[in-house]
């Protein structure tokens, strides 16, 4: 049985999975990356206000936000979500989403001639998407679902409590934000946007029940090598070679504290490129843990191996660092309200949690660290950031019915008590 207007959430998706929205590292000093996130936050800002809320469009940062007033006396704190408009870095040119209507769960033809299938056997995911309406590209493009899902999810609920208005509810805002894919999205959110929200959920990835309150710390580093260029007849005592010494910090890493041997709540430091010649090098590398104190150790590493090697060679490693964002656990472990509520919303509408851990970040990392503790639900797709992406309009449309039920439930505990039990690590 469906929550909310199936044909509404269908189409809305599909409209707005057609455009291009994609972000872009190389732009990213501009606001947002790219014309078509303009386009379509001032569109979405246009829809928010044809359905109800006191709506703009934040120039400076590039947010639609929105704001649907309370309908009740209490002084009931208000309450925030969060999707973001923009798209991975995949081809995100004419997208032609598919319609599969009471999918079979057997295989699927995106592109016969070129070969492209959307198989479960190679995505087990989608049994769960058995005979629901899936939404997926032609295979030549991304789809959108991240996180376009999470948008018409929002939109559902609040055009479902604006054509419900006996559904009391408190101040709910919304954040449509640009560039989230590459990490400056929520840093560059106003909280002034959000007067007086305690709390806030990002709707990222993931299939019902998921839900996650723990993401990675993550540190980005800039090694920068310098070499001493000599002709090799006569170097002998003075060619200093900065590959050579490029390979020697290398060889120092811990060989299983990589990406492709680690899981679960493991950390991990990856390099990102290595490129050296005898006049100079340059070493990138991401530093991600979930364990604070694991978190610092690694980066201390990093930071002991320069000075090993300047010390050995003198002085030819200059190392920049910068803090790209902190778990939110780290925040929300002395928080457990906001966790609590979700959670207790799931158990109203009879969904299995399935906590996890977070291996990446969320626009929730930055927006946590400006007060508004942000875990993050699930908006009900797959395959995210390439051509297998897909979406369920039965999966969006529960994503509807848990934000409706989080918004009463956060009414009804400020009048009956808050669930303020202590957090639980579930890992």
């Amino acid at each position: 049985m469906s929550f909310y207007d199936l044909d509404f959430i269908e189409k809305t998706f599909i409209h707005y999975a057609k455009e291009n929205t994609r972000s872009y590292e190389e732009k990213h000093d501009q606001v947002p990356t790219s014309i078509g996130q303009v386009k379509m936050g001032k569109e979405l800002t246009k829809q928010l206000q044809e359905i109800g809320l006191d709506a703009y469009y934040n120039e400076k940062t590039g947010f639609a936000i929105g704001h649907l007033k309370k309908n009740v006396t209490d002084d009931v704190t208000p309450i925030g979500f969060f999707s973001h408009i923009d798209t991975a870095d995949f081809n995100a040119e004419n997208i032609r989403p598919q319609v599969h209507r009471n999918y079979d769960g057997k295989r699927l033809v995106l592109d016969e001639k070129e070969g492209i299938y959307l198989d479960p056997k190679d995505f087990p995911a989608l049994a769960s998407c058995k005979g629901e309406t899936l939404i997926t590209s032609d295979g030549h493009t991304l789809l959108g679902t991240d996180d376009k899902a999470g948008i018409v999810g929002i939109l559902s609920m609040l055009k479902y409590l604006t054509e419900h208005p006996d559904i009391e509810h408190g101040d709910i805002y919304i954040g449509f934000g640009p560039d989230e894919e590459i990490g400056y999205g929520g840093r560059r959110f106003d909280a002034k946007d959000f007067p007086g929200v305690e709390l806030a959920y990002t709707l990222e990835n993931g299939r019902p029940g998921d839900f996650e309150y723990e993401t990675f710390n993550a540190t980005e580093a800039q090694i920068h090598i310098r070499g001493t260029v000599v002709h090799p007849g006569e170097a002998y005592g003075l060619m200093v070679n900065a590959a050579s010494l490029m390979n020697d910090f290398l060889d120092r890493l811990p060989k299983d504290e990589v990406p492709e041997k680690s899981k679960g709540h493991d950390g991990f430091i990856l390099v990102l490129n290595a490129e050296g010649s005898v006049d100079h090098a340059d070493i990138s590398l991401i530093i991600r843990d979930f364990d604070w104190d694991k978190f610092t150790a690694k980066e201390q590493l990093i930071k002991d191996i320069v000075a090993e090697l300047n010390q050995k060679y003198g002085d030819r490693f200059s190392l920049k660092m910068r803090r790209q964002y902190e778990n939110i656990y780290n925040v929300i472990k002395d928080q457990p309200y906001v966790v609590n509520l979700a959670l207790d919303a799931y158990k109203k509408l009879g969904i299995k949690p399935n906590i996890q851990t977070f291996r990446g970040g969320t626009d929730g990392n930055f927006i946590t660290q400006k007060g508004i503790p942000t875990p993050n639900l699930f908006n009900g797709g797959g395959n995210y950031h390439g051509r297998y992406e897909y979406a369920t309009v039965e999966q969006i449309d529960k994503l509807a019915e848990v934000l409706t039920e989080i918004v009463k439930e956060h009414l009804s505990q400020t009048r009956n008590g808050r669930d303020e039990a202590p957090l639980k690590k579930y890992w």
